[in-house]
């Protein structure tokens, strides 16, 4: 069964074609490789043993979009993770996050809903939430107005998918609204690459732990938490692959309740800044340079999930600590290094 991996070279997208590959799907993978590296290829095939088609081209030409499922009409499903997705840039950067995170969302929709049926996992966020009032957050939370454009488009993808899921009787849908995936495959053979200055904490935390930064920026310590600093939910990456997998057998099996559902995907515990970086010394050994700065436009002050749903409906569970997460992240951190 042929799945297409929008994304697929990415952090998320690539460790979640090497769940699908030992899972016995046939993947293909679209990639721009505007924040990816094709090398990345050469990891998932030292994994599984097995290269998945890869077709090198930017989703927002509708064209090319048009003309691959023209070629590839016996794919089953999609697994859509192909975006922009830094909260910061985002707010400084509004229209390029609407083109290619929402353009590109529509041509996809465009061609899937020509198909008897099809399925489709969308790659969605917390962010969806904004600031919420309880934790852990349930998936039955007010989606609130989003506090970055970021955001917005991953509230506005979940309703365009949610609206085209109505009138096409053939599509269904999950959207994974996930928390802040981190760390690296046991193999070591892929992991976070970011392009240029890392927007996510734990990149940041293993590039100055390995002398790559000089120092890392803490957000504000004067938020109303426990130690004044934000608490996010840190999920291991390859237990949020496995989520993927298991969205999609549930979508292909026929399974779903309806022809749209979503699910929190995270660990369930909140963990501070402080406590991330507390974790990168743990397993390090290494004392790290920080220093407390401004608050950053769009944070929320603490986002941590309620994974009763994933659980219990999907089967699904997070299995790794932040420590054995932040222990994979300064792993491959080394040997890209090296």
């Amino acid at each position: 069964m042929k799945i297409l991996v929008t994304g697929g070279l990415g952090f998320i997208g690539s460790h979640t074609v090497v769940e699908l590959q030992n899972e016995g799907f046939e993947v293909v993978i679209i990639d721009d490789c505007s924040n990816s590296d094709v090398k990345v290829l050469d990891g998932i095939s030292a994994i599984t043993g097995v290269r998945p088609q890869f077709e090198r081209f930017d989703l927002k030409e509708k064209s090319k979009v048009e003309d691959f499922f023209s070629r590839h009409s016996n794919v089953a499903g999609v697994i859509h993770f192909a975006a922009s997705k830094a909260v910061g840039e985002s707010v400084e950067k509004p229209l390029l996050y609407y083109e290619n995170n929402i353009g590109t969302l529509v041509y996809l929709l465009k061609e899937l809903s020509q198909k008897n049926t099809a399925s489709f996992i969308f790659s969605s966020s917390c962010t969806v939430y904004g600031q919420a009032d309880q934790m852990p957050i349930t998936e039955d939370a007010p989606v609130k107005p989003a506090e970055s454009p970021y955001g917005n488009t991953k509230q506005m993808g979940e309703e365009i998918i949610f609206d085209t899921c109505k009138v096409t009787s053939g599509l269904q849908a999950i959207a994974l609204r996930y928390f802040n995936p981190m760390g690296a495959h046991p193999s070591v053979e892929i992991g976070e690459l970011p392009v240029g200055v890392p927007q996510n904490l734990v990149p940041f935390i293993t590039q100055t732990g390995i002398g790559m930064r000089d120092e890392l920026s803490v957000f504000g310590d004067d938020y109303p938490t426990e130690d004044g600093t934000c608490i996010r939910d840190y999920i291991y990456v390859v237990d949020l692959a496995r989520a993927h997998v298991l969205a999609l057998k549930r979508l292909l099996e026929g399974k779903n309740a309806q022809n749209f559902e979503v699910f929190n995907v995270g660990t369930g515990k909140g963990s501070s800044v402080l406590e991330a970086i507390q974790s990168f010394e743990r397993v390090s050994g290494k004392k790290l340079n920080y220093k407390v700065v401004d608050r950053r436009p769009g944070d929320v002050i603490e986002a941590y999930a309620d994974t009763t749903k994933a659980n219990t409906v999907l089967g699904w569970k997070a299995e790794y600590t932040l420590d054995q997460a932040m222990k994979s992240a300064w792993d491959w951190e080394q040997k890209i290094r090296d």
